[in-house]
Protein backbone atom coordinates (compact mmCIF):
# COMPACT_ATOMS: atom_id res chain seq x y z
CA UNK A 1 0.00 0.00 0.00
CA UNK A 2 2.94 2.23 0.97
CA UNK A 3 4.41 2.08 -2.38
CA UNK A 4 1.25 2.59 -4.68
CA UNK A 5 1.05 5.70 -2.20
CA UNK A 6 4.59 6.85 -3.09
CA UNK A 7 3.90 5.86 -6.94
CA UNK A 8 0.88 8.24 -7.05
CA UNK A 9 2.70 10.86 -5.55
CA UNK A 10 5.61 10.75 -7.30
CA UNK A 11 3.14 11.01 -10.52
CA UNK A 12 1.62 13.73 -9.42
CA UNK A 13 5.18 15.73 -8.65
CA UNK A 14 5.70 14.49 -12.29
CA UNK A 15 2.78 15.63 -13.79
CA UNK A 16 3.18 19.38 -11.96
CA UNK A 17 6.49 19.79 -13.17
CA UNK A 18 5.97 19.41 -16.29
CA UNK A 19 2.98 21.56 -16.21
CA UNK A 20 5.10 24.12 -14.56
CA UNK A 21 7.60 23.33 -17.11
CA UNK A 22 5.25 23.74 -20.32
CA UNK A 23 2.94 27.20 -18.82
CA UNK A 24 6.84 29.02 -18.04
CA UNK A 25 7.29 28.61 -21.89
CA UNK A 26 3.85 29.31 -22.56
CA UNK A 27 3.98 32.11 -20.69
CA UNK A 28 7.58 33.76 -22.05
CA UNK A 29 6.25 33.11 -25.90
CA UNK A 30 3.33 35.23 -25.61
CA UNK A 31 4.22 37.45 -22.84
CA UNK A 32 3.12 41.30 -23.75
CA UNK A 33 5.81 44.05 -23.49
CA UNK A 34 4.51 47.20 -21.70
CA UNK A 35 6.46 50.16 -22.12
CA UNK A 36 7.14 50.75 -18.49
CA UNK A 37 6.75 54.69 -19.73
CA UNK A 38 3.19 54.02 -19.75
CA UNK A 39 2.75 53.57 -16.09
CA UNK A 40 4.85 57.21 -15.53
CA UNK A 41 2.66 59.02 -17.88
CA UNK A 42 -0.54 57.50 -16.59
CA UNK A 43 0.76 59.09 -12.69
CA UNK A 44 1.37 62.74 -14.86
CA UNK A 45 -2.97 62.30 -15.88
CA UNK A 46 -5.34 63.72 -14.16
CA UNK A 47 -7.02 60.09 -13.42
CA UNK A 48 -10.96 62.09 -14.21
CA UNK A 49 -11.36 59.27 -16.90
CA UNK A 50 -13.80 61.47 -18.04
CA UNK A 51 -13.41 60.01 -21.97
CA UNK A 52 -13.01 64.11 -22.99
CA UNK A 53 -9.76 62.66 -24.38
CA UNK A 54 -11.54 60.32 -26.49
CA UNK A 55 -10.43 56.99 -24.89
CA UNK A 56 -11.38 54.85 -22.33
CA UNK A 57 -10.00 56.35 -19.56
CA UNK A 58 -6.36 57.94 -18.48
CA UNK A 59 -4.80 54.31 -19.21
CA UNK A 60 -5.70 54.25 -22.53
CA UNK A 61 -5.16 57.80 -23.19
CA UNK A 62 -1.07 57.56 -21.90
CA UNK A 63 -1.15 53.93 -23.87
CA UNK A 64 -1.63 56.02 -27.44
CA UNK A 65 0.57 59.14 -26.19
CA UNK A 66 3.53 56.38 -25.79
CA UNK A 67 2.77 54.77 -28.75
CA UNK A 68 1.82 57.50 -31.36
CA UNK A 69 4.32 59.52 -32.86
CA UNK A 70 1.91 62.15 -34.12
CA UNK A 71 0.11 64.13 -31.01
CA UNK A 72 -2.04 66.05 -33.64
CA UNK A 73 -5.49 64.61 -31.79
CA UNK A 74 -3.98 63.69 -28.67
CA UNK A 75 -4.74 66.53 -25.62
CA UNK A 76 -5.96 65.80 -22.24
CA UNK A 77 -8.78 69.19 -21.54
CA UNK A 78 -8.85 68.43 -18.39
CA UNK A 79 -5.46 68.94 -17.52
CA UNK A 80 -4.69 71.26 -20.19
CA UNK A 81 -1.13 72.65 -21.55
CA UNK A 82 0.03 71.83 -18.40
CA UNK A 83 -0.23 68.18 -18.41
CA UNK A 84 0.69 67.44 -21.54
CA UNK A 85 3.75 69.18 -21.13
CA UNK A 86 4.42 67.38 -18.23
CA UNK A 87 3.99 64.11 -20.49
CA UNK A 88 5.87 65.29 -22.74
CA UNK A 89 9.08 65.75 -20.61
CA UNK A 90 8.62 62.27 -19.44
CA UNK A 91 8.38 61.16 -23.18
CA UNK A 92 11.30 63.95 -24.40
CA UNK A 93 8.81 65.11 -26.89
CA UNK A 94 7.26 68.67 -27.43
CA UNK A 95 3.75 68.80 -26.61
CA UNK A 96 1.82 71.73 -28.74
CA UNK A 97 -0.59 73.80 -26.52
CA UNK A 98 -3.90 74.58 -27.23
CA UNK A 99 -6.34 77.31 -26.69
CA UNK A 100 -8.76 76.15 -23.56
CA UNK A 101 -12.11 75.21 -24.49
CA UNK A 102 -15.51 75.74 -21.93
CA UNK A 103 -19.19 74.41 -23.06
CA UNK A 104 -21.49 77.07 -24.16
CA UNK A 105 -25.36 76.13 -23.57
CA UNK A 106 -26.58 77.48 -27.26
CA UNK A 107 -30.71 77.69 -26.36
CA UNK A 108 -32.15 80.55 -24.33
CA UNK A 109 -36.10 79.45 -25.06
CA UNK A 110 -37.05 80.58 -20.70
CA UNK A 111 -40.56 81.04 -20.54
CA UNK A 112 -40.64 84.65 -21.32
CA UNK A 113 -39.26 83.85 -24.84
CA UNK A 114 -40.21 79.87 -25.56
CA UNK A 115 -44.05 79.54 -24.29
CA UNK A 116 -44.95 75.80 -22.78
CA UNK A 117 -48.04 75.06 -24.50
CA UNK A 118 -47.92 71.35 -23.02
CA UNK A 119 -46.55 69.32 -20.16
CA UNK A 120 -44.01 66.05 -19.87
CA UNK A 121 -45.11 63.49 -17.39
CA UNK A 122 -43.22 61.25 -18.75
CA UNK A 123 -39.14 59.46 -17.61
CA UNK A 124 -37.22 62.11 -16.41
CA UNK A 125 -34.44 62.32 -18.93
CA UNK A 126 -33.55 64.61 -21.73
CA UNK A 127 -32.66 60.92 -23.77
CA UNK A 128 -36.24 59.47 -23.61
CA UNK A 129 -38.44 62.79 -24.03
CA UNK A 130 -36.04 63.95 -26.88
CA UNK A 131 -37.27 60.24 -29.15
CA UNK A 132 -41.31 61.28 -27.93
CA UNK A 133 -41.76 64.44 -28.57
CA UNK A 134 -40.44 68.42 -29.58
CA UNK A 135 -40.81 69.48 -26.01
CA UNK A 136 -43.02 71.43 -23.49
CA UNK A 137 -42.86 74.32 -26.25
CA UNK A 138 -43.21 73.99 -30.02
CA UNK A 139 -39.44 74.38 -30.77
CA UNK A 140 -38.22 70.82 -31.40
CA UNK A 141 -34.46 72.22 -31.54
CA UNK A 142 -34.49 73.81 -27.51
CA UNK A 143 -33.44 72.20 -24.48
CA UNK A 144 -35.58 70.26 -22.92
CA UNK A 145 -34.72 70.91 -19.40
CA UNK A 146 -34.71 67.62 -18.03
CA UNK A 147 -31.01 67.73 -17.17
CA UNK A 148 -29.13 64.58 -18.74
CA UNK A 149 -25.92 67.35 -18.72
CA UNK A 150 -26.08 67.77 -15.19
CA UNK A 151 -26.06 63.84 -14.06
CA UNK A 152 -23.34 63.73 -17.01
CA UNK A 153 -20.40 65.99 -15.39
CA UNK A 154 -18.08 64.77 -13.23
CA UNK A 155 -17.01 68.14 -11.99
CA UNK A 156 -20.25 69.69 -10.90
CA UNK A 157 -20.15 72.38 -13.19
CA UNK A 158 -23.29 72.51 -15.22
CA UNK A 159 -26.40 73.55 -13.32
CA UNK A 160 -30.31 73.70 -14.02
CA UNK A 161 -31.74 77.02 -13.17
CA UNK A 162 -35.13 76.85 -11.45
CA UNK A 163 -35.92 80.11 -12.82
CA UNK A 164 -35.09 79.61 -16.40
CA UNK A 165 -35.61 75.94 -16.79
CA UNK A 166 -32.74 76.01 -18.98
CA UNK A 167 -28.51 74.65 -17.90
CA UNK A 168 -25.47 77.00 -16.96
CA UNK A 169 -22.16 76.27 -16.94
CA UNK A 170 -20.10 77.56 -14.37
CA UNK A 171 -16.78 78.89 -16.34
CA UNK A 172 -14.43 78.42 -13.49
CA UNK A 173 -14.84 74.48 -12.79
CA UNK A 174 -15.68 73.20 -16.73
CA UNK A 175 -12.70 71.18 -17.80
CA UNK A 176 -14.14 70.89 -21.44
CA UNK A 177 -14.65 67.18 -21.27
CA UNK A 178 -17.15 67.15 -23.02
CA UNK A 179 -19.68 64.58 -21.43
CA UNK A 180 -22.68 67.53 -21.45
CA UNK A 181 -21.89 67.13 -25.12
CA UNK A 182 -22.18 63.86 -25.69
CA UNK A 183 -25.43 63.55 -23.04
CA UNK A 184 -27.14 66.11 -24.70
CA UNK A 185 -29.50 64.80 -27.25
CA UNK A 186 -30.66 68.28 -29.06
CA UNK A 187 -26.81 69.41 -29.44
CA UNK A 188 -27.85 72.81 -27.92
CA UNK A 189 -23.81 72.76 -25.86
CA UNK A 190 -20.79 73.38 -27.61
CA UNK A 191 -17.14 73.55 -26.60
CA UNK A 192 -15.87 77.05 -27.68
CA UNK A 193 -12.64 78.95 -26.87
CA UNK A 194 -12.16 80.07 -23.47
CA UNK A 195 -11.33 83.83 -23.94
CA UNK A 196 -9.91 86.08 -20.74
CA UNK A 197 -12.05 87.23 -18.25
CA UNK A 198 -14.45 84.75 -19.75
CA UNK A 199 -16.10 86.58 -22.26
CA UNK A 200 -18.18 85.26 -24.73
CA UNK A 201 -20.31 86.00 -28.00
CA UNK A 202 -22.16 83.41 -29.42
CA UNK A 203 -25.38 82.40 -31.39
CA UNK A 204 -27.63 81.16 -28.41
CA UNK A 205 -29.96 79.07 -31.36
CA UNK A 206 -29.55 75.86 -33.13
CA UNK A 207 -32.85 75.85 -34.64
CA UNK A 208 -32.99 75.93 -38.71
CA UNK A 209 -36.15 76.55 -39.43
CA UNK A 210 -37.23 79.36 -41.58
CA UNK A 211 -37.34 82.98 -39.58
CA UNK A 212 -41.54 83.37 -38.90
CA UNK A 213 -41.32 79.49 -37.90
CA UNK A 214 -38.59 80.06 -35.53
CA UNK A 215 -39.75 83.23 -33.79
CA UNK A 216 -43.15 81.90 -33.59
CA UNK A 217 -41.59 79.34 -31.25
CA UNK A 218 -39.29 81.27 -29.54
CA UNK A 219 -38.65 85.22 -29.11
CA UNK A 220 -35.46 84.90 -29.40
CA UNK A 221 -35.03 82.65 -32.22
CA UNK A 222 -32.02 83.19 -34.77
CA UNK A 223 -34.27 84.24 -38.18
CA UNK A 224 -31.10 83.95 -40.80
CA UNK A 225 -31.47 87.49 -41.54
CA UNK A 226 -27.60 87.28 -42.31
CA UNK A 227 -27.44 91.09 -40.20
CA UNK A 228 -24.38 89.66 -38.25
CA UNK A 229 -23.14 87.78 -40.87
CA UNK A 230 -22.74 90.99 -43.35
CA UNK A 231 -21.24 92.72 -40.33
CA UNK A 232 -18.90 90.67 -39.17
CA UNK A 233 -15.11 91.94 -39.77
CA UNK A 234 -13.40 88.99 -39.18
CA UNK A 235 -15.30 86.32 -41.33
CA UNK A 236 -15.82 84.59 -38.06
CA UNK A 237 -19.24 83.75 -39.09
CA UNK A 238 -21.09 81.72 -41.21
CA UNK A 239 -24.86 81.44 -42.56
CA UNK A 240 -25.94 77.52 -42.74
CA UNK A 241 -29.40 76.45 -42.88
CA UNK A 242 -31.55 79.18 -42.05
CA UNK A 243 -29.04 79.53 -38.98
CA UNK A 244 -25.82 82.26 -38.22
CA UNK A 245 -22.89 80.60 -36.30
CA UNK A 246 -19.92 82.56 -34.85
CA UNK A 247 -16.57 80.55 -35.18
CA UNK A 248 -15.05 81.35 -31.11
CA UNK A 249 -11.15 80.93 -32.83
CA UNK A 250 -11.93 83.38 -35.52
CA UNK A 251 -13.99 85.76 -33.38
CA UNK A 252 -12.29 88.89 -32.08
CA UNK A 253 -15.10 90.24 -29.54
CA UNK A 254 -15.57 93.14 -31.46
CA UNK A 255 -19.36 92.98 -30.78
CA UNK A 256 -20.54 94.96 -33.61
CA UNK A 257 -22.84 91.49 -34.36
CA UNK A 258 -24.67 91.86 -31.36
CA UNK A 259 -25.93 94.84 -31.74
CA UNK A 260 -26.96 94.36 -35.90
CA UNK A 261 -29.19 91.11 -34.32
CA UNK A 262 -32.90 92.36 -34.41
CA UNK A 263 -33.63 89.38 -32.18
CA UNK A 264 -31.06 89.36 -28.90
CA UNK A 265 -30.33 85.78 -30.37
CA UNK A 266 -26.38 86.56 -30.46
CA UNK A 267 -25.57 87.01 -26.34
CA UNK A 268 -22.66 88.90 -25.46
CA UNK A 269 -21.23 87.44 -21.57
CA UNK A 270 -18.98 89.17 -19.17
CA UNK A 271 -18.31 92.19 -21.17
CA UNK A 272 -18.37 95.85 -19.65
CA UNK A 273 -21.51 97.68 -19.92
CA UNK A 274 -21.90 99.65 -23.05
CA UNK A 275 -21.76 103.11 -23.32
CA UNK A 276 -24.82 104.97 -23.90
CA UNK A 277 -25.53 108.22 -26.08
CA UNK A 278 -26.07 110.10 -22.60
CA UNK A 279 -22.32 108.17 -21.10
CA UNK A 280 -20.30 109.64 -24.29
CA UNK A 281 -21.77 113.22 -24.17
CA UNK A 282 -20.93 113.19 -20.18
CA UNK A 283 -17.43 112.14 -20.84
CA UNK A 284 -16.84 114.32 -24.01
CA UNK A 285 -18.12 117.40 -21.51
CA UNK A 286 -16.19 116.56 -19.02
CA UNK A 287 -12.45 115.99 -21.40
CA UNK A 288 -13.11 119.64 -22.49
Amino acid sequence: MSQIIIITILTLAGIGTVAAVILYFVAQKFKVYEDPRIDLVEEALPAANCGGCGFAGCRNFAENLVKSENWDNLYCPVGGNETMALVAGILGREAVEQAPRVAVVRCYGTPEHHPRTTRYEGAHTCAIAHSLYTGEGSCPHGCLGLGDCVESCNFDAIHMNPETGLPEVIDEKCTACGACVEACPRDIIELRKKNKKDRKIFVSCINEEKGAVAKKNCAVACIGCSKCFKVCPYDAITMNNNLAFIDSDKCKLCRKCVTECPTNAIHEINFPPRKTEVTQKAEAEETN
